[in-house]
């Protein structure tokens, strides 16, 4: 009994837990752990006994069939890795894709006898192989026992067999293991695990059973094959050329492209569906929520890793990745997009890069660009907060869409630039073309956002005195001006803005817009009286450090005289559309009588902008005014992107396979100062890995010369391309075409 006197006490706290916390999963109770790592795996033992052994153990095999070699005909010129397209995969195994046959020739101890003879070659992905979940795949001769994979002889030889192995059209997508295993009358003798029998199998966009199949022999080398890109950029009216090494098939590739999922913890068995792959690559693209590829920065300082502008192949960045485990310093939209299209076509998945000119940054899916203007007519660049991209970059995959509707598959969008989050998560995708134009914005993945870009309205609204806003005019035709992409097969470009949208004004445009406001879209439908006096900017060519002058036309289409208070406005600007800052203001009164025409000038020196350039060397005008007889708000706008000097490349000439060559990289400094911090970098599909050299100093009209011995690896036309960057001068590009001959 306790005494009633004595005072209670509680017991001590506990210790405060130690170590990481636990980690968190929405999978649910598991039999056995979920395999989300490619890299790991488990061995399977070398012999599995039907039942105890004997008082003596078990009696000797050597009476019974037995592997002496396996050949995983993994060489380039050999015919799994021609016919499965895989010869340029520069891998010490075999690369062989799904839902297409391929061979293995397996040596025993004797010649094989059908009749008596049992064997299997057994495939394992993941570190807990299962039949049921398609990670443990036994194939049989001539499909004996059931399996999703289907077997035969191909041929025998003495004690040598070939044997063809179709993966199935489904499959998982990664690197695997293969075992051979013997049926002896006491046990499965197998193979002990060798790496020399890895093997990777990918997506087979030639195989009509595979969801990624592409039925166009052109587009379909194109945006598997082709290592050598073109990424369009600069304004619609001004269209720039940047070229891009994907490197798909350089050495590590695909093993830092796997990485990249088992970064990503998905689980093994969902990588065989090219939508959930993508969609979870959009993801890990960027860094932004799990430590993805690459960090995105658009500040203009790059202190502490390599300048958007100065990367012209993903190899370099994949690899990082993969032997650092951290994200990569630093990406823009084009490298976000590169860097995708390269993990897409190395995994086999049909994919292209795409450019949409005045890509609109819709935050609300409200469909509109708010430009407020203050009572007066000019720009309120305080309570202007929505962007318009000069440009932005995205992928387009190929791909069936057994989750949506007949008709919406094909290309689909994919986005790894992280612009808003899409069930929680940075990413975009993977959404419907056919969606998109239609104005079906309920289908996933993200049809509204991509929808938006394309179609926005561009809504000037006049700010009162009092903070109310009305608006003032409606621009319908300037967002999604125009999407491009590489035509397939040679270096020109293609225009698909038809594939996006219908033409502007047309029935069906209407119809569609009608459409997407069912699903939530709120378009701006106010009916304004257009103005009778129209305003055209000039389309200009200006290379860096000039003076140019810039010619405003006033066209008056009315029969009375009008009189305007104009404001112009010259800023820098990010290719997203963000101000840096304002170098040029005028607010000229500019006077039109009827039916005429007036222009006004303005110049610009180039000193009043050089100091405040930013990286893409952009420079956006907007011109607004107000119309003292009418009320009227008149407006244009006009993104010049400045011309850099170019770098000249020079390649030795008759190029032959693993013969020594040399490219020289020019380049003079076309200012009167000197540029600080040189970068240059280079580099050629299947020709040239990346290099890079550094200056500390380029002096003012000085000139420097860079020669590089590369050895071509294989016969064909590519091309050597560099960039030059520095804090000074960013995206400074060259190229030089090249034939190496076998």
């Amino acid at each position: 009994m306790s005494d009633p006197g004595a005072t209670a006490t509680s017991s001590p706290a506990p210790p405060p837990p130690t170590g990481p916390r636990p980690k968190m999963t929405s999978s649910g109770r598991s039999a056995v752990p979920i395999s989300s790592s490619n890299s790991d795996s488990t061995d399977i033992p070398e012999f599995e006994p039907f039942g105890l052994p004997g008082p003596r153990g078990f009696p000797p095999l050597t009476d019974y069939l037995d592997i002496l070699d396996v050949d995983m005909m993994r060489l380039p010129e050999e015919k799994n890795k021609q016919q499965h397209h895989t010869n340029f995969y520069n891998s010490d195994y075999l690369v062989v894709r799904r839902g297409q046959e391929f061979e293995v020739k397996i040596t025993f101890n004797r010649p094989y006898k059908p009749a008596s003879d049992k064997f299997a070659v057994e495939f394992v992905i993941g570190s807990s192989p299962q039949f049921s979940k398609g990670t443990y795949i036994p194939v049989f001769p001539h499909n004996e026992r059931p399996s999703s994979w289907e077997g035969s002889i191909t041929n025998t030889a003495d004690n040598t067999v070939t044997m063809g192995v179709t993966a199935a059209a489904t499959c998982i997508v990664g690197k695997y293991h293969m075992y051979v295993a013997v049926v002896t009358p006491f046990g499965i003798r197998r193979t002990r695990k060798d790496k020399r029998r890895d093997l990777y199998i990918l997506f087979n966009p030639w195989a009509s059973a595979d969801a990624v199949f592409l039925d166009d022999e052109k587009e379909r080398d194109e945006c598997v094959m082709n290592e050598m890109g073109i990424i369009y950029h600069g304004a619609y009216d001004d269209v720039a050329e940047r070229n891009w090494n994907y490197g798909q098939f350089n050495f590590g590739v695909l093993d830092a492209c796997l990485y990249i999922m088992d970064r990503s913890d998905m689980p093994i068995t969902n990588r065989g569906d090219p939508i959930r792959v993508t969609r979870k690559a959009s993801a890990m693209l960027n860094s932004r929520d799990d430590e993805g590829v690459l960090v995105g920065n658009w500040s203009g300082d790059y202190t502490y890793g390599v300048a958007p502008t100065s990367w012209i192949g993903s190899t370099e960045i994949l690899l990082k990745y993969a032997s650092v485990k951290m994200p990569v310093c630093y990406a823009q939209c084009w490298v976000y997009a590169a860097v995708f299209n390269t993990f897409l076509r190395c995994l086999g998945i049909p994919s292209r890069v795409v450019t949409n000119f005045y890509s609109a940054h819709d935050t609300n899916g409200n469909l509109k660009m708010d430009i407020i203007l203050d009572e007066n007519g000019r720009i309120d660049r305080s309570h202007t907060k929505d962007s318009i991209w000069n440009y932005h970059c995205w992928n387009e995959c190929y791909m069936s869409r057994p989750d949506l509707p007949a008709g919406f598959g094909g290309w689909q969008v994919v986005d790894a630039t992280p612009q808003e989050t899409s069930d929680g998560m940075y990413r975009c995708g993977p959404a419907s073309v056919q969606a998109i134009k239609h104005g079906q914005i309920c289908f996933p993945f993200d049809a509204a956002f991509l929808f938006a870009e394309v179609n926005s309205d561009v809504v000037f609204y006049s700010r009162n005195k009092d903070g109310t806003m009305e608006p003032v005019r409606v621009n319908r035709t300037h967002i999604g001006r125009m999407v491009v992409t590489k035509s397939p097969g040679d270096m020109t470009r293609r225009e698909i803005t038809d594939q996006y949208k219908f033409p502007e004004g047309s029935t069906e445009e209407r119809t569609v817009l009608e459409k997407a406001e069912e699903y939530g879209c709120q378009r701006d439908k106010s009916e304004l009286p257009a103005a009778d006096v129209d305003l055209i900017l000039p389309t200009l060519e200006v290379s860096v450090g000039d003076d140019f002058e810039m010619s405003l036309e006033f066209v008056n289409r009315s029969d009375e005289r009008r009189t305007m208070d104009i404001y112009i406005s010259g800023s820098v600007v990010f290719y997203t559309g963000v101000t840096s800052s304002e170098f040029l203001f005028r607010n000229p009164t500019v006077t039109i009588g009827p039916n005429k025409s007036v222009k006004e000038s303005v110049t610009v020196e180039s000193k009043a902008y050089m100091k405040h350039l930013v990286e893409q060397a952009n420079i956006n005008f907007i011109a607004t005014g107000k119309v003292q007889e009418t009320g009227q708000i008149i407006t244009a706008m006009k993104v010049i992107t400045l011309h850099n000097p170019k770098l000249t490349i020079t390649v030795s000439e008759g190029g032959r396979v693993s013969e020594e060559m040399t490219a020289t990289v020019e380049f003079t400094n076309p200012f009167s100062f000197s540029l600080e911090g040189v970068y240059i970098r280079m580099e050629g599909p299947g020709i040239m890995l990346p290099k890079s050299k550094y200056y500390s100093l380029i002096q003012g009209r000085t000139s420097l010369s860079w020669a590089e011995y590369f050895i071509p690896q294989r016969a064909g036309n590519s091309r050597v391309i560099a960039s030059l960057d520095c804090p000074a001068l960013r995206q400074v590009l060259g190229q030089a075409s090249i034939t190496v001959n076998p």
